[in-house]
């Protein structure tokens, strides 16, 4: 099986390599955010079929924030889908999901047959375009995505470009902090990146 792996930045990918050492899968920033990896990940996707490289499936990692009392720093998470919490449409009566519009779908279903090596906590990771940075919005987050575990900022993009490409996809987190934890001096970023190279040796 050979995978397209893509993160968002370079100390990610760097961290997907290390554990990834004398495997068939290819690695790749596709940058920050919904649009740069869907993006990012599509024009992939498309260099590789010119070139007749065939993937079997593709995988966001990367260091997420976790949802209080659901995973904490150093956890591994391997999402069962990637879901936009922004996606849809808002009025008088709360949110509505895209798929409640009949407009398509906020949700991009993982494969978790994919990384069903990885240790760690199976659950939903929402994909963000604007991160959560206050402890009410988290709060509210984790009450309206009981399923969720976990915050990023690029598993709907990638799932969704991976999905028009007719491949699997899965996105695998390692978490550094919490989610609406601000103060970055108190992240754990070496513990991050350990984990998600521990989680790519055990892909590989």
């Amino acid at each position: 099986m050979k995978l397209l792996i893509v993160t968002a930045v370079d100390e990610e990918r760097d961290a997907v390599l290390k554990g990834l050492s004398g495997s068939a899968h290819d690695a790749y920033t596709v940058g920050v955010g919904p649009s740069a990896a869907a993006a990012g990940t599509a024009r992939l996707l498309a260099r590789a079929e010119a070139a007749g490289i065939r993937y079997d499936g593709v995988v966001n990692a990367g260091i997420a924030g976790g949802l209080d009392g659901r995973v904490g720093a150093g956890d591994v998470v391997v999402a069962a889908a990637a879901v936009s919490p922004e996606l849809g449409m808002v009025d008088e009566s709360g949110f509505t999901p895209l798929g409640e519009l009949g407009f398509g779908s906020n949700v991009a279903v993982c494969a978790l047959r994919l990384a069903a090596k990885v240790t760690g906590t199976r659950g939903d990771v929402l994909t963000v375009a604007t991160i959560t940075g206050t402890r009410d919005e988290a709060a509210r987050l984790a009450k309206s995505y009981p399923d969720a575990v976990a915050e990023a900022m690029e598993g709907f993009g990638v799932g969704t470009a991976a999905a028009q490409a007719g491949l699997p996809f899965v996105e695998v987190r390692s978490i550094s902090n919490a989610v609406g934890d601000r103060d970055v001096a108190g992240w754990d970023w070496t513990g991050g990146f350990a984990a998600l190279t521990k989680a790519m040796e055990e892909l590989r």
